[in-house]
């Protein structure tokens, strides 16, 4: 027996005391008593997805890998992420572009379509930022990350364009034009951090993208291309006014927003970054996004998100910390239908921009850690999957009823609780055990509910729930796991529902499960019909 399960038999044989005594303890903490009462029948609405159409990796040569691709493959049938988005396809570890002896150029495709046929063979689609600069096609020597991506301007723009065309052609010869308008095409990453990804000016990139997007519609005008991928949300009603006026395509607009505050392009995490306390902090520049887009001339444009996370550097401990799953799940709500996609930066730990990393845990931006290990982060996400297509109306602020086209029925609600001390930086903070207050108790109510047997899961993520650097931390935090380490986290904190029983559902219809809540728990309750 799995040393889990036999956790949750104890827990499961002291829940009527462990309840009566929380129960007396709210009252006399005065913790209020939060009720989430959902009417079957009172629909809200087919359910907005938007959180997985897209999801980031770090630079397309880790994709090359078996141990990425291995994990995408987990991640994708547990989250269903639609899109990947990556740094680095056109960089020169790719192998993409060279030129002879006369200063023609010369096209080698044959990494990419390993990665890209991959990607396809899984069900998922390219989301294709085109950066960095060939050091063949490069203006300067200004590379950025341990794997040295160029982030100058061409040197010469007609032959950027012509890679980029012959790129695009390449695309649809492979796969086919119905396939490569599904796709967008990005321009660059990040191109306002000057002498971070780009070293060129403001206009140099609107050159930069004209060119681009114009030998991409040169292909196909059905294939989508948009920009300009800027961080902290900039340069948004410059870009579109550049491309109305100037008859410039334009399909959709796309950017970045990371919940910290101080520093930028923190690879190290030596800034030491702080949790933003804003409630309105990643959210707020999302909505913000979408009325200037609305506001101005092309009020139609597309929005994608194209990274977003709690922190901006891989070396932040939030990442690895439970507070992290109730924190994607509350900025997703916060957000409504904002955006048509906004993608977590990234599935997994498997990242390089500082580096090979040197401890199974680094504050790294995966749902996974580098050997495999399910972030709790991973378990938000995997919750909001077992969503059904259906949203319920729902008048709490921190939770999601739906139901499927079986009848089960599915609520997930959070505490999102801001813990992080005033003059503490995060990675001096989320770096050590942290246990949760208590934060109340929750009745789930559900009302209207067809009459009938119902196998009632209830699955949960927390301090010690689902909480794989706490389990990390208690085995003496190791700078390297043994294979029996690893397994042993894995079997610890497998996700799997803490309980698992049937339940009936009379001809009242109604049915109830209250629960404790602490700090930054995330909780689902999953009611599926039993034949």
């Amino acid at each position: 027996m799995k040393v889990k399960q036999l956790l949750w038999i104890i827990l499961g044989s002291l829940l009527g005391i462990f309840v009566s005594a929380q129960n007396h303890s709210n009252k006399a903490s005065g913790l209020q008593e939060r009720l989430i009462r959902i009417d079957y029948n009172q629909v809200k609405g087919t359910f907005n997805t938007m959180y997985k159409e897209c999801v980031g990796a770090g630079r397309a040569n880790e994709g090359l890998r078996a141990d990425w691709e291995q994990q995408l493959a987990t991640v994708k049938k547990a989250c269903d992420f639609k899109y990947i988005r990556m740094h680095g396809l056109l960089d020169d570890d790719m192998g993409v572009y060279k030129e002879d002896k006369t200063g023609n150029p010369e096209y080698n495709f044959q990494y990419i379509d390993v990665l890209y046929d991959y990607l396809l063979s899984i069900g998922m689609k390219p989301f294709v930022e085109l950066g960095f600069m060939p050091s063949a096609l490069a203006s300067g020597n200004q590379t950025i990350f341990w794997y040295r991506g160029n982030v100058t301007p061409p040197k010469d723009y007609n032959k950027w364009a012509d890679l980029i065309r012959h790129l695009v052609l390449h695309f649809t010869r492979r796969y086919g034009a119905d396939e490569v308008k599904t796709w967008y095409f990005e321009v660059w990453n990040e191109p306002n951090l000057h002498n971070g990804f780009w070293t060129g000016t403001q206009a140099e990139y609107f050159k930069l993208y004209k060119y681009t997007s114009e030998a991409i519609k040169s292909v196909n005008q059905d294939y989508r291309v948009g920009g300009p991928a800027t961080a902290g949300a900039a340069w948004v009603p410059q870009m579109i006014d550049f491309c109305y006026k100037n008859h410039v395509p334009l399909d959709f607009i796309s950017t970045h927003t990371y919940g910290v505050n101080q520093g930028f392009l923190d690879q190290y995490g030596n800034t030491g970054t702080v949790l933003s306390k804003d409630p309105k902090s990643v959210s707020g520049d999302i909505i913000e996004t979408r009325k200037q887009i609305s506001e101005s001339p092309m009020p139609h444009l597309q929005l994608h998100y194209t990274e977003w996370s709690s922190s901006y550097t891989p070396s932040d401990p939030i990442h690895d910390s439970y507070h992290e799953a109730a924190y994607i799940l509350a900025k997703i709500k916060q957000t409504g239908n904002a955006a048509n996609s906004r993608s977590y930066w990234t599935f997994t730990d498997i990242f390089e921009e500082a580096g090979p990393r040197f401890r199974p845990f680094h504050g790294g931006f995966g749902l996974m850690n580098y050997e495999g290990i399910k972030k709790p982060a991973f378990y938000a996400y995997d919750y909001l999957n077992k969503l059904g297509k259906t949203e319920l109306a729902d008048k709490d602020s921190s939770s999601w009823a739906c139901r499927n086209d079986k009848g089960d029925i599915q609520v997930l609600f959070w505490d999102y609780t801001y813990t992080l001390p005033d003059s503490t930086n995060d990675q001096q903070y989320y770096i050590r055990k942290l246990p949760s207050k208590p934060a109340g108790k929750v009745k789930v109510e559900l009302t209207d509910v067809p009459e009938g047997s119902y196998a009632l899961e209830i699955y949960k993520v927390g301090y010690h729930v689902n909480d794989a650097y706490t389990t990390y931390l208690e085995m003496g935090k190791p700078s390297q796991l043994t294979r029996q380490e690893v397994v042993a986290i894995k079997e610890i904190d497998d996700g799997s529902p803490g309980l698992k029983e049937i339940v009936n559902v009379s001809a009242d219809g109604t049915f109830s499960q209250e629960l404790n809540m602490r700090q930054n728990d995330v909780y689902l309750i999953t009611l599926n019909k039993v034949n």
